[in-house]
């Protein structure tokens, strides 16, 4: 059943009624890794002061997320580092951002890489690279351990995340015939990790609804089955199905094996894959340099950033793709580019709750819950007891507008949040006010691309893709969706086509 935002707040705002005077131990945190305001004076088009001094560089990468770095990590492999990222905030990694203290290292978002299949060759190519792929065998250590999953239901913990208690004969019909669509979808091979490679015309028309009318359409009308295509349209794309296409509803089953193996995951996460990144190419890394300028100069560009204007004659623009018309001159907006907006939280916990099982699981996940569940960050630790741990806690805030969700974001303080989060996890662990001692809170009012109905083969989103002249686009969100292997895709296809005409100019000079 889907809750209207109204009926959210209204029910949040009740529940949360008298949670601060309850008793128990003060819990400490803060908001972390705040940059709104960084946006809103790209937003706001402010004056920024006059560059004071100029750097000459032929390729400049906009933005230190998963794109930009793969970008700047394909160039240096190829031998070329007369290149420099430009990073907003004061650590890159986007997405991929990670955290630590005296416990553990954790993730602030993205925490886990499905293992690559055959197709998907740039990111076993940088998994080689990391030494996570070794003569074809992938790193025991770095997959992920058992239990994985398990999702609480019912009053009690199943293992897995797909509901498979308390199904009626109908339920299952429908989970079955569900499974057979997507076999054939899959088998058509016109889904794809990375999509571009499988990207079909003829599959347009599933663009053209939402994921909701298309199982309405297939009398798949069963709750459980329902509730379950809702989670899986916001864990990926922090969207419920009445608000995301139905191609990329579809594309979130059928772009995968059904047995794959995996996932590949660390304590930070995807930050695991940044920190190696950076070790290669941390020197050419200049964070705290929002680019709020990029001008067309011969056959150039001027990108200015801070007290420096870069002269570049090749730009990536691996920033989220919204950014770009507040920046590039002459750039008009966008209209088929939507965004989502996330929280995410960082739990310290001095001992787990009683009602935690005997198991330690790495993704717990509630049903009904409009919250995603929480990773355990300590669940790759090869140790034989854990008694501190820290529980990342994923919020897609998806019903209502994003633009409204946003604001929520912001309005609300970190005590508000900090009450909604425990409130949801008492539902299932009532004693969790006695093992938090601090709760960390990121919040991102454009966390991830959402694939709305006809962003797809959006005509918008497609130009932007073709990755041609001397300013190209590189961020995920050119997929429509925002995930790990789509980004390090156009991050390094931009560089490659980079490299291509820069050789190519090379040798007309000679």
């Amino acid at each position: 059943m889907r809750t209207s935002r109204r009926e959210f707040l209204q029910s949040a705002s009740a529940a949360l009624i008298g949670l601060s005077i309850k008793g128990g131990k003060p819990v400490e945190g803060s908001f972390v890794n705040d940059s709104f305001h960084l946006g809103h004076q790209l937003r706001d088009r402010i004056n920024f002061p006059r560059p004071t001094q100029v750097v000459k560089r032929t390729v400049v990468i906009v933005g230190g997320g998963i794109a930009g770095l793969s970008a700047a990590w394909r160039l240096h492999k190829k031998g070329f580092t007369d290149f420099a990222l430009l990073e907003m905030n004061d650590q890159a990694g986007g997405n991929s951002r990670w955290g630590v203290n005296e416990i553990t290292a954790y993730p602030w978002a993205a925490h886990y890489v499905p293992v690559p299949g055959p197709k998907v060759t740039y990111v076993r190519e940088l998994f080689e690279d990391l030494g996570v792929l070794k003569n074809g065998q992938w790193e025991e250590r770095y997959l992920c351990f058992s239990p994985q999953e398990r999702l609480f239901l019912y009053g009690r913990w199943q293992e897995g995340i797909e509901p498979a208690i308390g199904l009626t004969t109908a339920d299952r019909d429908q989970f079955r015939r569900l499974e057979d669509h997507i076999h054939t979808f899959r088998a058509s091979g016109k889904f794809t990790v990375p999509m571009e490679l499988g990207l079909s015309a003829s599959s347009a028309d599933l663009d053209h609804m939402s994921f909701a009318d298309w199982l309405r359409s297939q009398r798949m009308d069963s709750r459980i089955l329902n509730w379950y295509m809702n989670y899986c349209c916001r864990d990926d794309y922090g969207a419920t199905t009445s608000n995301t296409s139905a191609w990329a509803g579809i594309q979130y089953f059928a772009s995968r094996e059904p047995e794959e193996k995996g996932p590949l995951t660390w304590p930070e996460g995807n930050g695991w894959i940044v920190r190696r990144i950076l070790e290669r190419v941390g020197k050419f890394v200049n964070s705290n340099r929002m680019v709020y300028k990029i001008l067309k100069r011969g056959k150039g560009f001027t990108v200015s950033a801070g007290d420096t204007e870069y002269q570049a004659d090749f730009v990536i623009f691996a920033a989220p793709t919204f950014l770009a018309p507040y920046v590039v001159e002459g750039m008009t907006p966008l209209h088929d580019f939507e965004y989502s907006p996330w929280l995410t939280a960082n739990l310290t916990l001095e001992h787990l709750p009683n009602s935690y099982g005997a198991d330690p699981t790495w993704d717990s996940v509630f049903m009904e819950s409009p919250t995603l569940g929480y990773v355990d960050a300590t669940h790759q630790s090869v140790r034989s007891h854990v008694d501190r741990t820290v529980w990342t806690f994923y919020w897609a805030l998806a019903d209502g507008l994003p633009s409204e969700n946003r604001q929520l974001l912001l309005n609300k303080d970190w005590s508000y949040w900090k009450e909604a989060i425990l409130h949801d996890l008492e539902r299932v662990h009532p004693d969790i006010r006695t093992c938090v001692s601090r709760i960390d809170i990121m919040r991102m009012g454009h966390a991830m691309a959402r694939p709305k109905v006809g962003a797809i083969f959006s005509a918008e989103r497609r130009n932007l893709a073709k990755a041609h002249g001397r300013l190209l686009f590189a961020n995920s969100d050119l997929s429509g969706f925002s995930i790990f292997e789509e980004a390090q895709y156009r991050g390094v296809y931009a560089a490659d086509r980079v490299l291509s005409q820069v050789v190519g100019e090379e040798g007309r000079t000679h």
